[in-house]
């Protein structure tokens, strides 16, 4: 019997493998994309969403709790957390959810859900609830994705949580121990602090959120400290020891040993790509140390039909990183000359206050080129102060012709505010194209203009 032959075959439905999916039937395509679990992958049901979710229920709490400064005197909040996620389960992520499923089939992709394996560089084998069917394909997209990383000693259990399992408590812990103080522990760290709990943020390096500038870090553990957020660095995690009300957790700081006892601990010590259970093997490809795939710039594996994008290939493990990369993949299938270019890709941290970078920082951009870098604080903005939410400053980093290479954010709405920045690197504008631009006032915004100004030497607000 002649296998039905796919033209062009999506494994997985997250950021990278739907958007991805959706531009290749609009150039054109005939197009199956292959899910096992959710559509929308763990970005959407699992990760960036319902994170943010909470983040934005601790924000609520928070200001109920503290608007004295207003006038406004506010009894006592009373948070039933089992409707916080309900809010966040089926008014957020299923409507999410449902609405990416709506735009596959609108623009005509058929959905399959199962689970592939690759069979050679031609063929793959769906698994679905109904039994295991072979397909043939001309080309293919690979966009699986990442899971949590254990950690030795750290077994997940109902105490021992992954950032899926922390997303998904039914209450508030009194006591919150984190393992590892990168982007998902902060930001989860931030939102549990401003619901209520007492958080403990154990990292082993020297510094808070360590891919960020040791200044932006410094205003957010500012803050954290404010919370009572605890942040022990130079902590190396040794095990957790579940008990019969919550776990404990043993750690060492420079030799010496420590315990701490909360209600969970939430490991968030990395990801893994999701590219060991495909059978790559029978394509020819191999995936490298850290089970990352190989690509080129077109994200062509080594066999030219077969691509790869987002997590399951080298740099930022970003969701709007996964979904450039699957525009770009998809256009390549297209027949279109195009190829990735990373020099603006935006990373974020949620945290209270938020942090943002894009393009270079200083230190990066000193190493080929002759840069400067100039800074406004949020202080001198008249809508961060209306907003009482005043801690941190824009930065833009500045090449000899004054055009703008990077630029980084700490403060109220940064993940909103840098994307002005990441435009101005990707079209390589310079400081004067900022600074003759209008901004509305009284905003944010324009502390990227006053900033721009600055690098002038003709700062108005400083």
């Amino acid at each position: 019997m002649e296998k039905t032959i796919i033209e062009t075959l999506v494994i997985g439905s997250g950021p990278g493998g739907y958007v991805a999916a959706i531009r290749a039937a609009q150039l054109g395509q005939a197009v199956t994309i292959v899910e096992k679990d959710e559509i929308g992958g763990v970005c959407l049901n699992e990760g960036c969403i319902p994170s943010k979710a909470l983040i934005t229920a601790g924000h609520r709490y928070q200001e109920s709790l503290n608007s004295d400064f207003l006038g406004l005197e506010v009894k006592q909040a009373n948070l039933d957390f089992s409707q916080t996620q309900t809010w966040k389960n089926h008014h957020v992520v299923k409507r999410l959810t449902t609405g990416i499923e709506s735009l596959l089939t609108k623009n005509q992709v058929k959905i399959i859900k199962g689970k592939a394996r690759f069979i050679d560089p031609t063929q793959v084998a769906l698994e679905t609830e109904h039994g295991v069917t072979d397909y043939r394909f001309k080309q293919a997209i690979i966009a699986t994705g990442s899971r949590p990383l254990s950690l030795k000693g750290f077994p997940f259990g109902p105490r021992i949580l992954d950032s899926t399992g922390a997303l998904n408590l039914s209450g508030i812990p009194k006591k919150l121990v984190i393992i590892g103080g990168g982007v998902i522990g902060a930001e989860l760290g931030s939102a549990y602090a401003n619901l209520g709990s007492e958080v403990t943020i154990l990292e082993g390096s020297p510094q808070l959120l360590p891919s960020f500038e040791g200044d932006m870090v410094r205003v957010v553990q500012s803050a954290f400290k404010k919370k009572g957020i605890v942040v022990q660095t130079e902590a190396l995690a040794k095990e957790a020891v579940v008990t019969a009300s919550g776990v404990v957790v043993h750690y060492e700081v420079k030799g010496k040993s420590y315990e701490i006892a909360a209600d969970y601990v939430l490991v968030t010590v990395g990801r893994r790509p999701n590219t060991d259970d495909l059978d790559l093997e029978k394509t020819g490809i191999t995936v490298d140390q850290q089970g990352l795939i190989p690509v080129g710039a077109d994200y062509r594996t080594k066999v030219a039909n077969i691509l790869a994008i987002g997590d399951v290939v080298a740099g930022l493990a970003l969701a709007h990183k996964a979904s450039y990369d699957g525009k770009v993949a998809a256009e390549v299938l297209a027949g279109k000359k195009v190829e990735r270019d990373y020099r603006a890709v935006p990373g974020i941290c949620f945290s209270d206050p938020e942090l943002a970078s894009t393009g270079l920082t200083l230190k990066e951009a000193e190493k080929t080129i002759s840069a400067k870098a100039f800074q406004f604080p949020l202080q001198g903005n008249g809508r961060a102060l209306s907003l009482n939410q005043n801690q941190g400053f824009a930065r833009l980093i500045v090449d000899q012709d004054s055009t703008i290479v990077g630029g980084q954010i700490v403060g109220v709405n940064a993940s909103e505010m840098i994307g002005e920045i990441t435009l101005a690197v990707e079209a390589g504008l310079t400081v004067e194209d900022i600074a003759l631009t209008i901004h509305a006032h009284p905003t944010l915004s324009e502390a990227i203009m006053d900033t721009a100004e600055l690098a002038q030497g003709l700062p108005i607000h400083l």
